[in-house]
């Protein structure tokens, strides 16, 4: 992770880094070629031309940039998470019931191309 990125994750309030470091293993898991810098003053992961942002909020987390139907059914699956149109919207107690397998899938899904 690079300076601006370094900076964001360390500015993460301590409720919500367990959500973001979990994410971001997945994340890198998944696509461990993934590069990941600051867009939109969030951190931006990218693979060829697919973008994932997720950003840190007071709710918890919030994922977005995949192209329509690109998050591999996760919103038709948990459609109580979707807040808008391309957006997941997790909260520690939302991520604690989703299994990792769950988050891969999606991060699989929207960093697919």
């Amino acid at each position: 992770m690079g300076d601006p990125v370094r900076a964001y994750v360390e500015a993460i309030p301590p409720e919500h880094r367990p959500l973001f470091d979990r994410v971001h293993a997945l994340i890198m898991q998944a696509h461990p070629d993934a590069s990941v810098g600051i867009s939109y003053k969030i951190p931006t992961y990218r693979v060829g031309s697919s973008r994932l942002y997720v950003g840190v909020w007071t709710h918890g987390l919030s994922l977005y940039g995949w192209k329509q139907g690109g998050e591999g059914g996760f919103a038709a699956r948990h459609p109580e998470l979707v807040t808008s149109k391309g957006t997941i919207r997790l909260r520690p107690t939302d991520a604690e019931a989703l299994g990792d397998d769950e988050l891969l899938d999606l991060v699989r899904a929207a960093l697919a191309g």
